[in-house]
């Protein structure tokens, strides 16, 4: 029964996370970048259970109270799913309708090789900033973005790594975001105050981002030479009906967002706008994606359909704009959210057991200094992220568990709050099996270990906070009148 339980003790907690760990590095080992078609599901299935069996033969626990756990951690991921299947129907969309290939098409007409990095990583953050949110700045502008690196001859990885790093500045820093929202509620501040006190290790941390891309740019010779953009934008004009009109589909998306429509109704508006501005703007690809004699409004329900739902591909005769021009629509997401379910089903059982608080408390326990303590909640934030395989409970726990060490040590809750973001929001997305890394690896068809590396914004982050607490730089304490700034 659930009242006979045991207190895990961290050897109990370490059983099924070293499994995890050890299968994981065979994993990679093995399936290299392509994990996430159904071998990291695997392994995240057979931690859970391994996680069950301590559970149940060690520490008491009944079946049911796991799967209690379970079932409430993959409810906490529901809404997420829900905006995966949105974000694959709208990708779907906006290629037939071609608002993808316009934005790809107008992009290489004002960037080059030299800037592109940095126009990419700005772009982002400017986006994200004003929408508030990384998952739809990814999936709209991102994509574009990805398109437009592609033909410009850089490597998919550098290319993300800019989109990401400028997509999570901006959503760390918007006063929309709903994560800069959830970290100072944890820590027991105010929103402008967090956002205020983020701003002084978020600015020179996406400052040294836009320098490496900088100098990245213009050392960098892209890929078999630079793609001829000429080329590449007559074969899109050989098959869409390129128009600035097409704009005012996510543009609309972008002013929803703006306005606080929640993600869900604003995205399923987008991928209904783009449905509608295919049966104005692209006949002929409607033709071709039916690819089936008929009405045209049989021909339109049919290929807007596929767009929806599964993969469609326009082929040209250039094999780079080939490349671009194909979507997965939901289907498309499946993987990921089947990836997103095992995690989390695996998180659920390490939470309910509270096998997870263990060893987040046998962390706490060696904190002795300011800096020891910053650090060490940015390692917590982390290691939720890895355990939990949610960037939401890599906040929530961890500002629960330290807001009462911070206040014992003096330290006002802007510390905490800052610290949760620049550990907890950012490397989210470096985690394959993450919601968010799956979700940017799917969105972006780049796997999460092949554009980590350069997604220096997320790197430098953590670091950068736990600098600024060993060195004391800008730490707020309650008994001091004004900040000390070293």
């Amino acid at each position: 029964m659930e009242g006979m339980t045991k207190t895990p003790k961290v050897i109990d907690a370490l059983i099924p996370l070293t499994f995890l760990i050890v299968l994981l590095i065979i994993n990679i080992q093995v399936f290299g970048t392509d994990g996430l078609s159904g071998s990291n599901q695997i392994v995240l299935i057979l931690s859970a259970a391994v996680a069950a069996g301590v559970a149940i033969f060690k520490l008491k626990y009944n079946w049911l109270t796991l799967r209690e756990g379970i079932v409430k951690s993959i409810s906490s991921a529901m809404s997420s799913i829900l905006i995966l299947f949105l974000i694959g129907a709208l990708a779907g969309t906006w290629l037939l309708s071609g608002v993808v290939p316009a934005m790809i098409y107008y992009g290489l007409k004002v960037l080059n090789p030299t800037i592109f990095l940095i126009a990419a990583c700005f772009v982002s953050a400017v986006v994200s900033l004003a929408t508030g949110s990384s998952w739809t700045t990814v999936a709209t502008v991102g994509v574009a973005l990805l398109g437009i690196g592609r033909a410009l001859g850089f490597e998919e990885g550098i290319i993300a790594g800019a989109i990401i790093s400028g997509a999570y500045f901006g959503d760390k820093m918007s006063p929309l975001s709903d994560t800069t929202n959830l970290a100072p509620a944890m820590a027991g501040t105010d929103l402008f105050t967090h956002i205020k006190y983020m701003a002084r290790t978020t600015i020179p941390s996406i400052t040294i981002t836009l320098i490496i891309f900088a100098i990245i740019g213009v050392n960098y010779t892209p890929e078999g030479g630079l793609n001829d953009v000429s080329v590449i934008s007559e074969a899109i004009l050989g098959k869409f009906n390129i128009s600035g009109w097409l704009f005012l589909v996510p543009v609309a998306v972008l002013g929803m967002i703006i306005k606080k429509v929640p993600a869900i109704p604003a995205l399923f508006a987008g991928a209904i706008l783009g449905g509608v501005f295919a049966l104005i703007f692209q006949p002929d690809v409607i033709r071709i994606i039916a690819n089936e004699d008929g009405s045209f409004a049989y021909q339109s329900f049919k290929a807007i359909m596929m767009a929806l739902y599964g993969e469609i591909a326009i082929v040209t005769e250039n094999a780079v704009v080939n490349e671009l021009l194909v979507t997965g629509g939901m289907s498309g997401m499946l993987n990921t959210i089947w990836l997103i379910v095992c995690a989390m089903a695996f998180g659920g059982i390490m939470e309910v057991t509270g096998m997870l608080r263990v060893l987040a408390e046998a962390v706490i326990r060696k904190v002795h200094s300011v800096g020891s303590l910053i650090a060490s909640t940015a390692a917590t934030c982390l290691f939720f992220n890895v355990t939990t395989s949610d960037q939401y409970l890599a906040i929530l726990v961890p500002g629960r568990m330290y807001a009462n060490v911070y206040k014992k040590r003096g330290l006002k809750p802007e510390n905490l709050s800052r610290t949760l973001e620049d550990s907890a929001t950012v490397t989210s997305v470096l985690v394959p099996w993450n919601t968010c890394g799956a979700t940017q690896a799917s969105v972006l068809g780049v796997a999460t270990l092949t554009y980590a590396p350069y997604c220096f914004f997320n790197i430098i982050s953590p670091f950068m906070t736990i600098l600024f607490g060993y060195l004391k730089l800008g730490i707020r304490m309650y008994d001091e009148e004004k900040v000390k700034v070293v």
